[in-house]
């Protein structure tokens, strides 16, 4: 795929690739202004066999518009849209870093550092589901698709959830059940697995699912040799989960969650951010440079000479589920 990394894409030199999914890529490119100033940005476009493909298309402008209203520390920011020889791309924050599936998976992290990440998902999901529309009106959003390939956790310490090409407005007119079983199949809530309407609780439940994974390193939905039917299946009849690996502490808020019906669920992101931590108190008191130290040893495997990832991740809105 190296042979086809363009010159330039829009106003934008482009560096190098970062990661691509099914049918599209995030590049990395310089974002150039007067008197020699320059920043380095994400830009997400179709890979080339899928330029042109209107549902994609579809998805970055709907991704772009939602970005275009977030100014958060904890999600990651969409600098603009745009049209390079008849193909659309979004250009986005570069976040020099790694997902934090892929860390997890090199480097367990203690309890306390795992509440303390998702507590930051969770300041990141309350502020996506209460942005409104330019009239005030809640938008109603939800992002869909809340995993630990999803969050990108940066070299300084920050934790940013990213990925809004179907995060959908509920008040909005659209295509409902063409978005609905969008996202990863394993973090999908019963109702999204049903094509019932969402709201934020949705999220929520892929928050659990994705905790238990951290703490544990398996899906609490997941069975020995299961198939993505088999774990739709379990969760759409939502089984309670064993939930026995985890910190006893922590059962309660993850068992809350992970329940079938939304009304049952922590009342919203902040709820149970607030959960977590009255659960595990030592999770306050950690912040960057404890996420920091984690993720360098983490990627330390994966450095070139000079220390620094050799790749920076960030999710397409068209990976693959695992």
């Amino acid at each position: 795929m190296a042979d086809d990394l363009p010159a330039a894409i829009g106003p934008y030199p482009v560096l190098r690739r970062l990661g691509h999914g099914g049918m599209a890529e995030v590049l990395l490119a310089r974002s150039l202004g007067a008197s020699g100033f320059e920043r380095l940005v994400a830009i997400k476009r179709p890979l080339p066999a899928f330029a042109g493909d209107g549902e994609l298309e579809r998805l970055l402008i709907a991704e772009a518009r939602v970005g275009a209203r977030i100014a958060h520390r904890n999600l990651v920011a969409v600098h603009g849209l745009g049209l390079h020889e008849g193909t659309y791309y979004v250009v986005m924050d570069y976040v020099e870093g790694a997902d934090l599936d892929t860390l997890r998976r090199r480097h367990a992290a203690v309890p306390a550092l795992v509440v303390h990440l998702v507590a930051e998902v969770l300041l990141g999901l309350h502020h996506l589901h209460a942005l409104p529309d330019d009239a005030g009106r809640p938008l109603g959003l939800v992002h869909r698709d809340v995993s630990p390939s999803n969050v990108l956790v940066s070299r300084g310490g920050e934790v940013k959830l990213a990925d809004y090409g179907i995060a959908k407005a509920t008040y909005l007119a659209g295509d409902t059940q063409a978005n609905v079983r969008r996202g990863k199949y394993a973090y999908m809530s019963p109702e999204q697995v049903a094509g019932r309407p969402l709201d934020g609780r949705s999220d929520q439940f892929g928050v659990g699912v994705m905790l238990v994974e951290l703490l544990t390193g398996r899906r609490p939905f997941d069975g020995q040799g299961d198939g993505p039917a088999a774990v739709l299946d379990r969760i759409r009849r939502a089984e309670p989960p064993d939930l026995s690996a985890l910190p006893p502490a922590l059962i309660p808020v993850a068992e809350r969650c992970l329940r079938a019906q939304p009304e049952e669920r922590h009342p919203d992101a902040l709820a149970m951010r607030e959960a977590l931590l009255d659960a595990m108190p030592a999770a306050a008191r950690l912040g960057p440079p404890e996420v920091a130290a984690w993720e360098a040893v983490a990627i330390e495997p994966e450095g070139d000479a000079s220390g620094r990832p050799r790749t920076s991740t960030v999710r397409t809105t068209a990976d693959e589920p695992d």
